[in-house]
């Protein structure tokens, strides 16, 4: 094909190479800098950096902000903000520990963990969407359940009667969510900077403001322990499980009608809400599905520990964010991958690795990650600006 081929359109070919340019180096872009930064360190600190259990411990380190920045990348994707992300990781991270505390089984205390940041997802959707009258009941419910919960375990209440008793709850009053009522929508940024604080005064609430120390971990701590095996078998289960959740939400993202309408929100939602895509029910489940994403890293980071800490995850929020930005989200929505969200969580990874092998302090560490979102969202910008 040659330029004669658009007699009318000159330079036609020249645009669409370099718009195919500009799309290599948004999707290789991340990767490439991962690669720099990484190089870096390995010509600074051989002897430290390059060892196998290095590489390995990086990988594990990944994977609570990598988690929770597969989640968030949905909700940048449709254009919002999520700031109460470390919360929720150290709130379910304390569910988790509390549970196990009260003698559950594991797998019992990782869908509690997963389940209460779904059920604290939801609330900011619902917040978000303008539906807080009609999921206050929701919301009155998981506090009762909670409190009942709490209530039962300090009577010395078994824990089949405080789960029949934690169902209560939300068995007599989540009928009544289905009058409809008049929405009142939220900004994200000031609902989630909200449940910043409330989600962390929780977390603090639930251990008196001091640890939680379950009896055993009953097999969670498995989670981020290397196998005996050799090769790629020895790494940690949860470094495929967030392999297998990126190929999932990758996958429903590219390969749905959901995805394409998540899109298609943060492209216009105005057209969108006019091809008639369910804007609010949409977002709802991105920010419900978001929260189960933090209460699997709240899970991870427990097992981590095999302690619920209320002030662990402090600043998550905004490695989570620099993980999807640096990816090559836009901050103004439509766009974003979990495949570069991984490689973000990755080189943030890498830089708080780096940095500790090279001494520096962790003020250091801060400055830097508050630099490449600042940076990254710029290039963003110019990015944007260059299309006009």
């Amino acid at each position: 094909m040659s330029n004669s081929t658009f007699p009318g359109v000159p330079g036609t070919m020249r645009t669409t190479n370099t718009a195919r340019l500009r799309a290599a180096l948004k999707s290789l872009g991340p990767l490439v800098g991962l690669a720099i930064v990484w190089g870096i360190f390995a010509w600074l600190k051989p002897h430290s950096f390059l060892t196998s259990s290095n590489q390995s411990l990086m990988l594990l380190q990944t994977t609570v902000v990598g988690v929770a920045a597969i989640g968030a990348t949905m909700v940048i994707i449709i254009g919002g903000i999520d700031l109460s992300v470390g919360s929720l990781i150290a709130l379910t991270a304390m569910i988790a520990a509390q549970l196990l505390h009260d003698g559950t089984a594991g797998w019992v205390a990782a869908l509690g963990s997963i389940g209460a940041g779904l059920t604290c997802g939801a609330v900011i959707g619902a917040l978000v969407t303008g539906n807080l009258a009609r999921f206050s009941g929701l919301m009155l419910a998981s506090a009762l359940s909670v409190m009942t919960w709490v209530y039962l375990g300090e009577q010395g209440a078994g824990v089949p009667l405080r789960i029949a008793a934690s169902l209560a709850p939300a068995a007599l009053i989540v009928p009544f969510e289905f009058i409809r009522v008049r929405s009142l929508p939220l900004t994200p940024f000031i609902v989630t900077l909200g449940m910043f604080g409330a989600l962390r005064g929780l977390a603090k609430g639930m251990g008196g403001n001091s640890n939680i120390y379950p009896h055993g971990a009953d097999g969670v701590d498995a989670l981020m322990k290397p196998s005996t095996a050799g090769g790629l078998a020895a790494l940690p289960p949860s470094v495929w499980l967030l392999l297998l959740l990126a190929l999932l939400i990758s996958g429903m993202l590219h390969f749905t009608p959901f995805g394409r309408q998540v899109f298609a929100i943060g492209s216009n939602e105005h057209a969108a809400r006019l091809c008639g895509v369910k804007v609010e029910r949409t977002k709802l489940f991105v920010y419900a599905l978001a929260g189960a994403c933090a209460g699997l890293a709240g899970m991870f980071q427990f097992a981590s520990l095999t302690v619920g800490n209320p002030t662990t995850a402090g600043g998550y929020e905004l490695k989570v964010i620099a993980a999807v930005v640096i990816g090559g989200a836009s901050l103004s929505g439509g766009e974003g991958s979990v495949r570069g969200t991984l490689i973000g969580a990755l080189l943030m990874t890498v830089i708080d690795n780096g940095c500790t092998k090279l001494g520096l302090s962790d003020w250091v560490q801060e400055i830097m990650t508050g630099g490449i979102i600042v940076i990254a969202v710029l290039i963003d910008r110019l990015r944007h600006a260059a299309k006009v």
